[in-house]
């Protein structure tokens, strides 16, 4: 890639990232890219540093295992220190396919609507539409779409490139309404989910392999110009390390906001982004575009324990004896806080979001987190194993 390849933003052993330490002056020093024919030689254009390629040109390199391998590492490295996202134009051909998703989307909206149910973490509620899940319920509504839809062969090429075979996929639909509002900077999951405080508590090197264990994209269900508001991006802000703990400072969303790109999607277009790139849906200042998007959210494959385990038992085991630890002054809240760590889920996903939706926040609230309300609060053991239930009934039905 062209442009400055200074690493002077890299972790380093003694510099844990924190949102007042962040450096705009390397903030922008990282931005400095430029994007020129010889890093994405398949694209048929680069706007504003984004490479856009075709889909039926990309599927012409596929007849030899060397075509593909050279593909995937091209796309890879336009994810990882290029300008971190690109768009494969037409990447579904048959529109028949996007239709009938759509269709169902729509229907599962409306049912959703009615009942009362849904919810987003970023928009107010009835903003937007948000299907949560939106994978499995296609599935289950019909499964001969979702397999003409899921078996896009573009959807798994940047998939692939990324994360390699085997990936675990994702999806949430968001229906954005004339008059929709943007949304602010952000970069996504995992850290970017996490407050500024609670990221600040992972050590450097983290923060980068973050990015590596997850990718984004969206597929767009409609025309989107740029007045229906299509993904601000900010090209090569994936490269700034601290970017996880600094995206909500004033002084950085002012950059973005300054800096960022929109591009333009046709119905049919796959638009793929590294989750550590900063962004933000645009508003829709249209009257009459309903802007709806398949958003991907796909996982490494290994993003997986080892060993499968009841933490919701063990967390009804431990519960009283750290409630009489600390009663008692026994054990240290630290030494509380490690027990707990290792018995309790403390991280909040994967959830059925439908059923545990975000509050006050960007996730719900963890296993780890509900056993220290409850010991703060002096919870008594029934009380705390109805609570511990009743969360694991949300994150699981």
């Amino acid at each position: 890639m062209s442009g400055p390849q200074k690493q002077s933003y890299a972790p380093r052993a003694a510099d844990w990232y924190t949102k007042q330490g962040a450096s705009l002056e390397e903030f922008l020093e990282s931005l400095e890219g430029k994007t020129v024919k010889t890093d994405a030689p398949n694209a048929v254009t680069i706007e504003s540093d984004i490479p856009i390629y075709r889909s039926h040109e990309l599927r012409e390199l596929f007849g030899a295992a060397e075509g593909r391998r050279q593909v995937l590492a091209e796309l890879g490295q336009v994810l990882f220190q290029g300008a971190g996202t690109f768009v494969i134009q037409n990447a579904y051909e048959d529109m028949g396919v996007l239709d009938a998703a759509s269709e169902i989307f729509n229907q599962i909206i409306a049912r959703e609507k009615s009942s009362g149910s849904g919810g987003d973490h970023f928009a107010k509620a009835g903003a937007n539409d948000r299907i949560w899940n939106s994978m499995q319920k296609l599935c289950e509504a019909d499964p001969a779409t979702f397999v003409s839809y899921y078996g896009n062969d573009m959807v798994a090429l940047g998939c692939e490139a990324w994360l390699g075979p085997n990936y675990k996929m994702a999806s949430q639909v968001n229906l954005v309404r004339p008059g929709g509002e943007a949304q602010d900077a952000h970069r996504d999951y995992h850290l970017g989910f996490l407050p500024a405080e609670q990221a600040a508590k992972y050590p450097p090197h983290l923060h980068h392999m973050s990015a590596a264990l997850t990718l984004q994209a969206a597929i767009a269900h409609c025309d989107m110009p740029i007045e229906s508001g299509p993904t601000k991006l900010l090209p090569f802000s994936q490269r700034y390390g601290a970017g996880y703990v600094a995206y909500t400072r004033n002084d950085f969303r002012e950059v973005f906001e300054d800096r960022c790109v929109q591009l333009a999607l046709k119905k049919g277009d796959l638009l793929f982004f590294n989750p550590a790139l900063y962004h933000a849906a645009g508003a829709n200042r249209t009257a009459d575009i309903a802007r709806m998007a398949n958003l991907l959210q796909v996982s490494s494959a290994f993003g997986q324990p080892m060993e499968t385990i009841d933490r919701t038992g063990m967390c009804k085991r431990i519960y009283p004896v750290v409630k009489a630890a600390k009663e008692t002054g026994r054990l240290s809240a630290h030494e509380i806080e490690n027990a707990i760590t290792c018995a309790a889920d403390g991280y909040a996903f994967p959830t059925s979001l439908d059923n545990d939706p975000p509050t006050g926040g960007l996730a719900p609230q963890t296993q780890k987190a509900l056993t220290l309300q409850a010991l703060d609060e002096n919870w008594d053991s029934e009380s705390y194993n109805k609570a511990l239930l009743d969360q694991e009934s949300r994150r699981h039905t």
